[in-house]
């Protein structure tokens, strides 16, 4: 048990780090506010972070870098499956297809 544990921490620690990552692309917008996105970081509400910044990247052209990161903590928290009603499912579909648009551009 603790082995699983241990292991679960590590991958919440590798998550963060390619959240945090993803989340320093917004810094040199203006007016973008992550407060919803850093209280979800707070309270380890990792799959809610990456929903959240997902939903303010999705206009904002950022670069691939940016849609690096989400991809690496997408596929840390599992989220890509093909499940229909997987939680965060939307968010996870959507960093796939930015990741491949970005892909192009770069």
């Amino acid at each position: 048990m603790t082995h699983d544990r241990e292991a679960l921490a590590a991958s919440w620690k590798r998550t963060r780090i390619h959240l945090d990552a993803a989340r320093a692309c917004f810094a040199p917008l203006p007016g973008i506010d992550l407060s919803t996105t850093t209280e979800f970081l707070d309270h380890n509400e990792l799959g809610l972070a990456f929903d959240c910044m997902v939903h303010l990247a999705d206009d904002l052209g950022l670069p691939l870098d940016f849609w690096r990161h989400m991809d690496r903590a997408a596929r840390e928290m599992r989220l890509y499956s093909d499940e229909p009603h997987m939680p965060h499912r939307e968010a996870a579909d959507s960093c796939l297809r930015h990741l491949a648009a970005a892909s192009g551009r770069d």
